[in-house]
């Protein structure tokens, strides 16, 4: 089964960590390129997303330890040697297995939650 591809600890990992694939394409990618600074204008060209949707998810990346910002420019500055070795560990399997870790990023429950609420009637006041 294609989910058995994906540690338990890794599965976590996205799970509590990773919002879509823009928000783990922009980590691998500043990873990457650890000496080198992104803007978000720069970031949005490279991943093919809204500048808005980069800011947010560049923003995210830097609440939770991944990235480091000064004068709007941004860096991969992870300083916990767990989480760098769980990122590298997410980078290998996603390069092996692009579309089970593509699926559990899509299928995380907030992402249903998500897109169940983009349904919901909403009665205007």
């Amino acid at each position: 089964m294609a989910e058995d591809l994906i540690p338990e600890d890794v599965s976590d990992f996205v799970i509590n960590h990773i919002d879509s694939i823009a928000h783990l394409e922009a980590l691998l990618l500043l990873r990457g390129n650890p000496d080198e600074s992104w803007s978000v204008d720069n970031t949005a060209r490279r991943l093919y997303i809204s500048e808005r949707e980069t800011a947010n998810v560049l923003s995210r990346l830097c609440s939770l330890g991944f990235l480091m910002v000064e004068d709007e420019v941004f860096r991969y500055a992870c300083k916990d040697p767990e989480l760098e070795d769980m990122v590298g560990r997410l980078e290998t399997l996603y390069a092996r297995h692009l579309i089970p870790v593509t699926n559990l990023i899509h299928t995380k429950p907030s992402r249903i939650r998500e897109f169940a609420d983009a349904f919901k009637l909403r009665k205007d006041t």
